[in-house]
Parts: structure tokens; sequence; C-alpha cells
């Protein structure tokens, strides 16, 4: 009996070992396809040029472009892998496919036949370097002489393809251009300004100094030609590090201006790599676990950004719709110019004839004047004249708002603007889209409403947005718009100018109503919507000291309030 019970407890032993071991193998195998669906990336770089890449004490890679690249792998969860070596070297392997990117390569006409370039992450300005008391050249100048070059670098491909006829001594790296050029060798050496004062500094070379700065070129990321989707990983990170500040942090750390007190600390950095790494081999483990959460936080803000960038490429079409509004209305103005002139004067010379065309109706009886009977004609033409002349004052008016709304506003928020005055204009030039979203339309204007202080053109701005979030706001013409204006006091009793804005359309459910005044937040995407015009407007009644505030229900509509700050009458004494 007793050698029964044990061995029921060894097999419930054994089924807890195998459910435990089923656990740990489903953990493994779950993260594994992570793992492998994370593609390695192969990236290249020089293995000696520093700031930018170096390999340092301890043989890791180090440098602005290293760093750079470890911070876009982060931010877009990718797997990359540095390599490091003779810039020649590493160039051809780049041709040849065994490396997939180039994290430092500058930016020429000739290369961008053959390969792909992100956005620059750096400016590199190229330096001449002479022996000192040596004459002063540019790069003219250096024809027939001997000029010291690293091997692939930019500046032998530029100094080959513009026939400079230079005669040019390629060398694996700046450094060996340097030392060659200060023991006596060559007439010159074009090399990379920052990377050269930081090595005459490290390598004490002071009988050499940079006599022109000819070239400023943009250093990039590049891949070979048709591989868009890998370069753009490394431009989307790119532009995340920049919009979160992490770029300026690397750039300010690695290329910020030399100190007088000695160069870089390069031991030291070193030795904080080191750290850093070992941190990084410890939290290894637990990188597997949450690896898959981070990937997909990572791919949303992506597509996040992918969808700002649409976004913003909306928002600039718009400006310069704005400038070519602006330059129509202009256009415009020179007929309606023509037309106010010369109507008057037909209204006039119509009623020099008019007793010339009674009489010959009363002697001859009616006769046709334009296709009708001059008997119904008479009353009709001076109606038709004055409708004319309204007409062109009407198109003056909306030219005249055109120009003022496209117009770059003032930063001024000094002027007394009439608040009725501004919201007349607002509607004046949104009139079209009244038009078509509803068949009831009204506003009720406050009388001797208190003076406000601010942009005229800005607050204008701001109601337009509301007024034509309304009319999108509206499912049908049968339902309504309606708008007063009128005065108040605020919580703590300071009086305030009001406009309300309140449609009679779908309505926002709260989720809609947290998120309004989002940059790119938007429920008409479909429709060309870029969510930026409620942001901007709430940015512009903050600029006034004002408030924008919201009411809405699903299905009950939309009332919109904006309150700027009135203006307290001055004291009168007696």
């Amino acid at each position: 009996m007793q050698f029964f019970s044990t061995d029921q407890a060894a097999i419930r032993w054994l089924k807890l070992l195998s459910l435990l071991f089923c656990v740990v193998t489903s953990l493994s195998i779950e993260a594994a396809p992570l793992e492998r669906s994370k593609q390695q990336i192969i990236v290249g770089g020089d293995h000696y040029h520093p700031p930018y890449e170096f390999i340092d004490e301890n043989g890791e890679p180090a440098g602005y472009n290293v760093e750079l690249t470890r911070a876009i792998a982060e931010v877009m969860g990718i797997n990359v892998r540095i390599e490091l070596g003779e810039w020649s070297e590493m160039r051809k392997r780049f041709v040849d496919g065994q490396i997939d990117v180039l994290q430092g390569m500058s930016y020429s006409d000739e290369r961008a036949k053959v390969f792909d370039f992100s956005p620059p992450h750096a400016i590199v300005h190229q330096s001449i370097f002479a022996r000192r008391g040596d004459p002063t050249v540019d790069v003219s100048g250096l024809k027939d002489k001997e000029v010291i070059v690293q091997s692939g670098d930019i500046m032998e491909d530029y100094l080959i393809e513009h026939q400079v006829g230079a005669r040019l001594m390629p060398v694996d790296t700046h450094a060996d251009a340097l030392r060659l050029l200060a023991s006596g060798k060559g007439d010159y050496a074009l090399v990379a300004n920052l990377p050269a004062l930081y090595l005459t500094r490290q390598l004490g070379l002071t009988n050499i100094v940079p006599v022109a700065r000819p070239f400023s070129l943009s250093y990039s990321y590049a891949v070979r030609n048709g591989q868009s989707d890998l370069l753009a990983q490394f431009s989307e990170g790119l532009a995340i590090l920049k919009n979160t500040g992490r770029y300026q942090e690397i750039y300010d750390e690695w290329l910020g201006p030399l100190k007088e007190d000695g160069g870089i600390a390069w031991k030291l950095i070193g030795q904080v790599g080191a750290a850093v790494s070992g941190t990084l081999l410890l939290v290894l483990g637990s990188i597997v676990i949450w690896n898959r959460t981070l990937q997909r936080e990572v791919d949303s803000r992506s597509k996040a950004l992918r969808e700002h960038q649409q976004q913003l490429i909306q928002a600039d079409k718009m400006a310069s719709l704005g400038v070519l509004v602006s330059g129509v209305a202009h256009e415009i103005n020179n007929p309606s110019s023509l037309l106010l002139l010369n109507l008057p004067v037909l209204q006039e010379a119509y009623a020099d004839c008019l007793d010339i065309l009674d009489a010959h109706y009363r002697e001859h009886g009616d006769f046709m004047l334009g296709g009708l009977e001059y008997s119904r004609m008479r009353d009709e033409i001076p109606l038709m004249l004055d409708e004319m002349l309204e007409g062109s004052h009407r198109i003056k008016r909306i030219v005249g708002d055109l120009k003022d709304f496209s117009r770059h506003g003032s930063t001024d928020l000094t002027e007394i603007p009439d608040f009725n005055a501004v919201v007349v204009t607002a509607i004046r030039l949104v009139d079209n889209s009244i038009r078509n979203a509803t068949w009831h339309f009204e506003v009720d204007y406050g009388a001797d409403l208190p003076a406000v202080r601010g942009n005229a053109q800005r607050i204008e701005q701001v109601v337009i947005n509301l007024i034509v979030n309304a009319c999108q706001a509206l499912e049908n013409p049968q339902q309504g718009i309606f708008l007063r204006t009128y005065s108040d006091t605020d919580k703590m009793g300071q009086p305030q100018v009001i406009l309300e804005v309140r449609d009679q359309g779908c309505g926002m459910d709260p989720d809609v109503m947290g998120r309004l005044t989002d940059p790119f937040f938007t429920t008409k995407r479909e429709s060309g919507g870029t969510g930026l015009g409620l942001s901007v407007s709430a940015g512009i009644v903050h600029e006034h000291q004002g408030q924008l505030t919201f009411d809405s229900e699903v299905g009950e509509g939309t009332t919109v309030r904006l309150a700027l700050p009135a203006l307290k009458p001055a004291r009168q004494t007696d």
C-alpha cells in the first residue's frame, strides 16, 4: 500500500514538471519567431573617422553615427549589426551587397545615381589642409598639386569627376592623410574639417592648418537604389528622434564645439560604453517578454508618423492654396474695378436716353429692345444695372476679405477690433459653405458689446473654423446653424465677449470631445480633414487669453463658445 502511494506521488510530480516544461517551451516558442522575424540589418562605417565613427579602446564601434544608428534601431524595433572597417573596403562591400546600409555617406549627384539617401543627419564641412607657411589655395589652385585624400571618400570622387587636375595620393584614413602631410609628403590634404581638427589635436600635429573650407555636404544614411522600404525605416526613425529631442542630445554630445582644454575623452567614452553594454546584457532576458508589446507600439507610432506626414503635406498644400487665392483675388480686382467704373456711366446714359425712347414709343408704338418689348424692358433695364452694380460691389468686398485673410498674420495683439464686424466678415467668406450646408442660418448680434483687444485677422480665422466645422456636422439642409454674440462675466466676475455657434448636427461622444483640439485629430479624414483647424484655433484663443468650450451630445448637435476677455471701460473722474 505504501508503494502504491509513493508511485502516485511520483506521477503527480511528473505531471507538474511536464506542465512547467510546456509553459517554458511555449514562452520560448512564442519569443523565437518574433526574434527570427526581425531580419538583421548590417550597417557599415569607417573604423577611424572620429567623432562620427571609430573603434574605441575596447574594440567596440563608437561615435556619433554609431549612437544615432542604435537609437534609430531602438525606436523602430529593428535588429542591426554595426561593422566598421577601412572606408574603401566598406564601400566595396556595400556595393557588392554584403552591407545593407552605410550610416554616414556624403551626398553628391553622381552618388545619387547609384545610391538612395535619407534626409541629412549632419552637415560635413570639407577643408583643404596645408603645412604652416604654405600658400592658401582654393579648389582650382589644386591643379598639378599632390593632394592627399582618403580612398573612396567624397573628395576623391569630386576631384576625379570634375577633372581638377590634381595628382591624387589616396590613403586609408583621414589620420593617415594628416600624418603624411605633416611629415612633408604631398602639397595639400583635402579632408573633412571636424574629424581633421580632432585628429590634429589627438595626434599632436601642430604644423598643419586648414587654409580653405570649399564644401559643405549633406551627411546621410545610404542604401542601394531600390531599397525604399529599408531607407524608410531609417528616415522615419531619424524623424522620431528629432521630434523627441533625442537626436539633438546625440548631436550636442558628439558634434558640439571643440573645447580649448583638450580633445574628447575617448577612453572615458569607451568605459561608459562598456558599462552600458553590461547593463544591456543584464536586462536582455526581460526584453524577450515585453518585446512583442514594444514591437506593436513601434508599429503603431510608425503608422501614426506616416499619417502625420501626409497631413503635413496636406497642410502645406493648403498654405500654397492661400498664396494662390491671394494672387487670383488680385486678378479679379481688375475687371471688378472696371465694372464699378463703367456701370454708373451706363446708368446715367440710359437715363439720358429714356426721354428719346419714350417719345419713339408714343409715336410708333411698342418695339423690340434686346429681344423683348420696350414696354417691358423700360423698367427692367434699371433693375438689371442696379443688380450688376450691387454684384460688382459684392465681388469687391469678397476679394478684399480673401486678400486680408490670406495675408500673413501679424503677431500684434494690440488691435481693438469690432467683434461683430469680425463675425460679419467671417460669415461673408464662408457664405458658399453655409448655403450648401443648411437652409436655416440665423445670426443674432449683441448690441453695445464691450471692446476686446487682439488681432482681428486671427480671431476671424477662429470664427471661420467654428462655422465650417458646424457646416460639416450637419447631416441634411433641414438642420440649422445659429450664431449669437453677447457679453457676460466669467467665474471670477471678469467681463467677456462671447460668440456662440450652435448646430443641429450629429453631435459627438465624450471620447471625441476630449481630443478635439489635439493636433491632426479629425473625424472627417475621409473627406479631406486634416485635424489642424481646431488645434490652431485653440492656440490662437490661448494667445488672446480667451477660452474655447464645447458642449455636445450624440444626435443632439454641438454648441461651441468662444469667449474673449473684454476691456474694462476707463474710469471717469468728477
